[in-house]
């Protein structure tokens, strides 16, 4: 069976399913903020209709600007894209023909731009239910390769690598003289979170990547930056291709920027849902990652294959992401993304229906 590849167009795992997509349902495979887009986006919504017969800047310089204000980095340190995948794609270009190291279960995407590449592909498989990383494992697989790829926290399983952990890896890298591409797209929904950004000045083989769809839920604009040296940025844009970034994203990104009770409050909403979704699982013996962030895997502690469980939630109306394309995962557990407090109650109330035939 061919299983699409990403969470969200449900029309697609329907289809992989045999089933027909119903009409209303309730969609937990995206993981994007539950509280959807700021309010400064519609208010200012019509505003963007008269720049759509300009050229975007080529070189974003306003929100760049707002960016290097807020993180305290210079303007040539930051590139824009469009989305994270983007500048995925960006970095697999840059490290055509080279061999890279993948910390798994992790993005699929990062694997098919780097096979797109014509790179070689090593791994390390982290061990399910902590996925904690062993380090000696991984610098020893590490002399074997270019460069190494990783999500902090971790997608799909929501963890939270310490700040020694991550700040250990770079160092090693560095001495190893290997770059260290780090994917933080979902490092703003942290409640305290140690910022790598002052590690750029240190590290020249440092590249940060950040996604700005997911807290702000607008996957549907495309916007994302990347933070690294100003020669590695000089780098990558000229992978770039020309007006990548539209007009509509630049001005999203600056007015999104401005909003920092939006953050503030996304946070402590996902915080709470996620206790309050936490004691339900114990309750009724669901296994679930120790996800910090604004998603989850789950399985049934007394299946062993979840395809069952999958089965039954779709023929309920409700989507989670399945994980047969996140290798050392293979559909044994299901993601799950943390909605808005009536959706995560429907989702209990069907879990438990569940539970109730079979215990």
């Amino acid at each position: 069976m061919k299983w699409p590849s990403h969470g969200s167009n449900p029309q697609y795992l329907f289809k992989a399913m045999g089933l027909r997509l119903p009409e209303d349902y309730l969609d937990f495979s995206a993981n994007i903020n539950p509280l959807g887009p700021p309010s400064c986006l519609q208010e200012n919504w019509n505003e963007l209709y008269r720049h759509i017969t300009v050229y975007p800047d080529p070189y974003a310089a306003k929100l760049k600007t707002k960016i290097a204000g807020k993180e305290q980095i210079p303007l040539d340190s930051i590139l824009i894209g469009n989305g994270g995948a983007e500048l995925i794609t960006l970095i697999a270009r840059m490290l055509a023909g080279k061999k890279v190291l993948l910390i798994q279960p992790t993005f699929s995407e990062y694997e098919e731009a780097l096979s797109a590449n014509n790179c070689e592909i090593l791994y390390e498989q982290l061990t399910e239910p902590d996925f904690t990383i062993r380090l000696p494992n991984l610098f020893s697989k590490l002399r074997q390769a270019d460069a190494l790829i990783f999500c902090n926290p971790n997608n799909p399983t929501g963890v939270k690598y310490s700040e020694s952990t991550v700040i250990s890896i770079i160092e090693e890298c560095d001495r190893q003289n290997k770059i260290v591409i780090i994917d933080e797209a979902f490092y703003d929904f942290l409640i305290e979170y140690e910022s790598m950004i002052p590690h750029i000045s240190k590290f020249s083989n440092l590249i940060l990547i950040r996604s700005m769809t997911k807290m702000y839920s607008i996957p549907g604009v495309r916007l994302g930056y990347l933070v690294a040296t100003p020669s590695i940025i000089h780098k990558l844009s000229r992978l770039q291709s020309h007006w990548s970034v539209n007009t509509i994203a630049l001005f999203a990104g600056e007015w999104c920027l401005e909003d920092e009770d939006f953050i503030h409050n996304t946070k402590y909403f996902i915080r709470n849902e996620r206790d309050r979704l936490s004691q339900f699982f114990q309750q009724y013996q669901y296994i679930v990652s120790n996800s910090m962030v604004n998603f989850y895997l789950l399985r049934d502690s007394l299946l062993e294959d979840q395809f069952a469980l999958f089965e039954f939630l779709l023929k309920k109306r409700i989507i989670p992401r399945h994980t047969f394309n996140f290798p050392g995962l293979e559909g044994r557990w299901l993601r799950f993304a943390i909605k808005s407090y009536e959706e995560n109650t429907r989702l209990m109330e069907v879990l438990a229906e569940w539970r109730s035939f079979h215990h």
